[in-house]
């Protein structure tokens, strides 16, 4: 079995998500080969809600990573999920060329950030 798979069922055991009920894990390769993981968060102010992906991404940041290569997502969902609006702008902050893997059982979909969130705002736009 992939292991950034594995990493993200597993975290996804730990998800937060009282009010869902959707668990989503996340599983983050670095450029190192280190897999940073992290696991949804839900707030009863719905707003304040962290994904499992920013989890990953502010996880990996807070122990120094930076570059990352790929991303394995698992949820509740009988099919693969995509990040949000606000998760794919931040991965592309750190590499449009991320490559995305949604599992749902056996099944996988990979898609680069760059696919997923075309058009990016991104730093070339602030110089």
């Amino acid at each position: 079995m992939n292991s950034l798979r594995e990493a993200a069922m597993a975290v996804q055991q730990r998800a937060y998500a009282p009010y869902s009920g959707f668990r989503v894990g996340a599983a983050l390769e670095t450029s190192e080969g280190t897999i940073v993981t992290g696991c949804n968060v839900e707030n009863a102010a719905y707003g304040a809600t962290i994904c499992a992906e920013r989890a990953a991404i502010a996880a990996a940041v807070a122990t120094g990573y930076t570059s990352f290569t790929r991303l394995a997502l698992v949820s509740d969902s009988p099919r693969p999920i995509t990040p949000c609006g606000t998760c794919r702008q931040v991965l592309n902050e750190f590499g449009p060329g991320i490559v995305v893997e949604s599992w749902a059982g056996d099944t996988v979909q990979r898609w680069t950030v760059s696919e997923l969130l075309p058009g990016a705002f991104s730093r070339e736009h602030l110089s």
